[in-house]
């Protein structure tokens, strides 16, 4: 049996029908309505326009901009600023303004009807919470509004935007227009005067933070001033007075010196082997520079070096803390290429004024890997100091300072010490962590309240597991050198 299929014929759109009379009236009337009702909903431009009481299209916008980290010092500058005597204004906070790429107060003035409905528009103001200090307070701080400012018979608007990590906002912005053009640039330049002078960083202790997903975050981190005495920097004696005088000593005496034409600028380099307490030697001098601001790069945080030098050169007296140095400052063959982060960290250090009161503080394990450069131009690095292996004598000291509120029988400490030439002061300080938890475990008493009584045998078992063959790796870690 065959069967025989009949093709429809082709539809032939462009002949009109009478349902499409009624959904083109549908859509007139869909046009008409959102214009009209946009015409009705305020927008940025009627409101600045009604506020300067002129057609803003023939003003000029005056614009100042900051990095993201200084939000908080440019919220805390328009506070100062809004609150003098004679100002008085209005806040519009500004929505629907993310993932819509770059705003600003030229974008808003310029929009028509329909992007007054479905782009950023007047509404609530949005606020986000930001850190002052380390010691958890903070204030809040807008994310995006419009200002509108009175002044005697001046007239003036600002757009104000922090930082916004999800959209393309990466900085934080201040755009002044005025009834006068001149009195929008004595804005902005007041703006940047003011968040100089409130800044939140001065005399602080501070490092760049990083998001989940790698990038340097906006915000600078606050960390506690730690507090060290001499006795807690176990060094030998010459050590410790070319560490102290390089740093603190120039610090202190910053003015004599500058008077007597002697240049502030300064580099130290610490170097030795890990674990010998390079590191809390950086902290003691840390907790010396009261009032000095630090800021702090390790690790994955060392590409922000030209953000730290600008905050070090704006906010005098500063220490830059560069630890493992060795990780940007490689030999420039060592891979074969040029290192940039190298470059920057040179360019930094010879950019600055010689009677800028700022020390860029180096550590490395790897004196032999640093680029030549970085020491052998006067200016860059002033005194490079070797931190070695604890002697007897420190070794000693060290075992002392470690014991803390543990009650340690030291009667056998002659022959610990005969055992543990070479080790750092690392090696050391888990000794004596591992001779607690063996007492505690003999002890076999929970009761927190119970001092720790170390015997001198506990000290003995605790040195025996540490340089047991199986602990041949910890001991590598803590530095220590194999025979």
């Amino acid at each position: 049996m065959v069967f025989h299929t009949e093709q429809a014929a082709p539809v032939d759109d462009s002949r009109p029908e009478l349902s499409d009379l009624g959904r083109y009236g549908r859509m007139l009337v869909r046009r008409f309505v959102s214009k009209a009702r946009a015409a009705e909903q305020p927008s940025f431009r009627g409101l600045i326009a009604e506020h300067l009481a002129s057609d803003p299209d023939g003003l000029p916008v005056v614009e100042e901009h900051w990095p993201a980290y200084e939000h908080v010092n440019v919220q805390r500058a328009v506070d100062a600023w809004l609150a003098a005597p004679g100002r008085e204004h209005r806040i519009i906070g500004v929505t629907d303004f993310r993932h819509r790429g770059p705003l600003g107060l030229a974008d808003l003035l310029g929009q028509s009807p329909i992007e007054q409905m479905h782009g950023p528009r007047p509404g609530n103001v949005s606020r986000a919470s930001q850190p002052i200090g380390p010691g958890g307070e903070t204030i809040d701080c807008v994310r995006a509004a419009v200002f509108l400012v009175e002044q005697g018979e001046d007239r003036l608007a600002f757009l104000y935007r922090g930082a916004d990590p999800e959209s393309d906002m990466r900085g934080v912005s201040v755009e002044v227009v005025a009834t006068r053009p001149e009195l929008a640039a004595d804005v902005t330049a007041t703006m940047r005067r003011l968040a100089l002078e409130l800044n939140v960083y001065r005399g602080q202790v501070v490092s760049f933070g990083h998001s989940m997903f790698g990038e340097r975050s906006s915000l600078l981190r606050f960390h506690d001033r730690p507090h060290l005495s001499a006795e807690d920097l176990i060094l030998p004696p010459d050590t410790f007075a070319d560490v102290r005088r390089q740093v603190v000593g120039v610090a202190r005496n910053s003015e004599r010196l500058r008077a007597a034409g002697q240049h502030l600028k300064r580099g130290l380099l610490l170097y030795g082997p890990p674990g010998v307490g390079k590191t809390h030697t950086v902290r003691y001098l840390v907790g010396e520079l009261v009032g000095t601001t630090i800021v702090e790069l390790t690790g994955e945080t060392l590409g922000a070096i030209r953000d730290a030098c600008s905050i070090a050169r704006s906010l005098q007296p500063s220490m830059i803390v560069v630890e493992d140095v060795d990780l940007i400052a490689q030999e420039r063959d060592h891979y074969g290429g040029e290192t940039p982060l190298l470059f920057t960290l040179l360019n930094e250090m010879d950019g600055l004024a010689e009677d800028a009161d700022v020390v860029f503080l180096l550590t490395t394990n790897r004196a032999d890997l640093l680029e030549p450069a970085l020491a052998s131009r006067p200016g860059r690095v002033d005194q490079a100091v070797h931190i070695d292996l604890p002697d007897r004598d420190a070794r000693r000291r060290l075992v002392e300072l470690y014991s803390g509120r543990l009650e340690v029988d030291l009667s056998g400490l002659d022959g610990i010490l005969d055992r543990t030439d070479g080790v750092t002061a690392s090696f050391l300080k888990e000794l004596l962590r591992r001779a607690a938890v063996v007492t505690a475990d003999r002890e076999d008493t929970p009761d927190a309240a119970d001092t720790l009584t170390v015997t001198a045998e506990d000290l003995e078992v605790a040195l025996d597991d540490l340089l047991d063959t199986r602990n041949q790796m910890t001991r590598a870690v803590l530095g220590f050198r194999e025979e």
